[in-house]
């Protein structure tokens, strides 16, 4: 695998899986676009790869539920309005039962998972068309085809994320532009890090290899995604969790 020449932007990359991507990225020759809602934390790592890899990295500011135009632009200008490869990993989750949960709680975590995702791809993928190739990967979740008490916002964006991606993989297929899915099971983050142990083990009761996956699990996928190896592969959805779904 080798991504020199290629620039990539991971969103929510300051962190769990997205710092995963980025750093695999960089790995094998591709300059990442670090991205987040703490800027310094995003120049911070991006500084970091830069010195480990010897890519060229850079930190931006992105919230996903605001106005994205402006760190679109930046992007923009820091890599002379080249994005070969947009990996969509930011998401948040506000999690209630359904009786209990507020429409800001909804409306929340739908402007960051769903309309923050079509913002930033369908700016990216402008670019793309003109350059007649690209990459989307877009990072779903076991939860959008399983779903999960207390979590019907969070498993609707999921789900909707694959309507996306089987949709925007037809429109832009004849640019040579592929559009895919990664569906994480339960994976070492912040995310699983504050469940009970009782909870924990409920579900590690129900993954057949018997663990939670790590980052690293979902970046080894995602680089193939975006790889020549999978140039023939658009409109799909890979799931990677251990055998639990």
């Amino acid at each position: 695998m080798d991504f020199k020449g290629k620039t990539v932007l991971v969103t929510g990359s300051t962190r769990g899986i997205g710092k995963a991507i980025a750093n695999a990225f960089a790995m094998y020759g591709a300059d990442v676009v670090i991205t987040g809602r703490n800027r310094i934390a995003a120049e911070s790592i991006a500084k970091v790869i830069e010195s480990e890899y010897g890519v060229k990295a850079y930190g931006v500011h992105l919230d996903l539920a605001g106005d994205v135009s402006s760190s679109i632009e930046e992007i923009f200008s820091l890599t002379n309005n080249k994005i070969d490869i947009l990996v969509n990993n930011a998401g948040i989750t506000k999690d209630t039962l359904f009786i209990r949960m507020k429409q800001e709680d909804w409306d929340t975590v739908l402007s960051v998972n769903l309309t923050g995702t079509f913002k930033v791809t369908q700016a990216v993928v402008k670019n793309m068309i003109k350059q007649r190739y690209g990459r989307v990967i877009n990072i779903s979740s076991i939860i959008g085809f399983i779903g999960n008490v207390g979590q019907i916002n969070y498993s609707t964006t999921k789900a909707g994320l694959i309507g996306f991606t089987k949709s925007l993989a037809k429109e832009v297929a004849s640019r040579n532009i592929t559009v895919n899915a990664v569906a994480p099971g339960f994976i070492e983050t912040d995310m699983t890090e504050v469940l009970t142990a009782d909870i924990k083990e409920g579900y590690l009761k129900q993954i057949p290899l018997g663990r939670f996956g790590k980052p690293e699990d979902i970046a080894n996928v995602v680089l193939f995604l975006a790889s020549d190896m999978a140039s023939y592969i658009t409109g799909e959805v890979i799931h990677v969790n251990g055998g639990m779904y």
